[in-house]
């Protein structure tokens, strides 16, 4: 999990980026519910264990993404992060998502098997910004009998800039996370980088 300094440090590197035209790509498609939709995310009954098995069956990892209506830092997720077409198919084939509104009220079912609202989930995962990405393991027989919060392995909370962001569901999905802290990852990753002569806002995965 990022700490605040961290987080500090990479919304202010989204604000330089967007200072260098790296603004939004493309508007992004706004739900009925005030969120910003992607078509490849799971439309699911909001079981989280079921949700987990599913992707596990199909070799991802699962993560659960809370946003809220009007938030700046979820549409530049959407609009710049979600249509980089560098790094997003890895990222379909790699992880299933989950929308959840931070505010809504469709009901969900924790791992733990307790049936509550979304709003609900959020406060018992402790989830006070958005976007927050949670990533859980891939193995459902890690979560048996934990709730979400108990059960994840990290997360996301605002907005990170591409580089930063594919590098994190790397770092999750390479299984670097148990080794050592995004921190020390990310860092070795910007080192490679700079020896390809790229920056941060000239990066593409490949």
């Amino acid at each position: 999990m990022l700490n605040r300094r961290q987080f500090a440090t990479a919304s202010l590197a989204a604000g330089a980026a967007t200072a260098l035209g790296m603004a939004p790509g493309r508007a992004a498609t706004l739900g009925d519910d005030g969120l910003y939709k992607q078509d490849w995310f799971l439309d699911s009954f909001l079981d989280m264990g079921d949700d987990l098995a599913e992707a596990h069956a199909a070799g991802k990892h699962f993560v659960v993404m809370f946003e809220q209506a009007g938030c700046p830092f979820c549409r530049q997720t959407h609009e710049v992060n979600l249509t980089r077409e560098d790094y997003v198919p890895w990222l379909k084939e790699n992880f299933t998502f989950v929308q959840l509104d931070l505010f809504g009220a469709r009901e969900t079912t924790d791992f733990d098997g307790e049936a509550l609202e979304e709003r609900a989930l959020g406060r018992k995962w402790l989830v006070n910004f958005t976007p927050t990405i949670v990533f859980f393991p891939a193995d459902p027989a890690a979560v048996a009998g934990k709730d979400g919060h108990s059960a994840e392995i990290a997360r996301i909370q605002g907005y990170l800039p591409p580089f930063y962001f594919y590098h994190f569901f790397e770092w999750v999905r390479s299984g670097a996370h148990a080794e050592e802290g995004f921190q020390r990852y990310s860092n070795a990753k910007l080192e490679e980088m700079r020896a390809k002569g790229q920056t941060r806002e000239t990066w593409r995965r490949g």
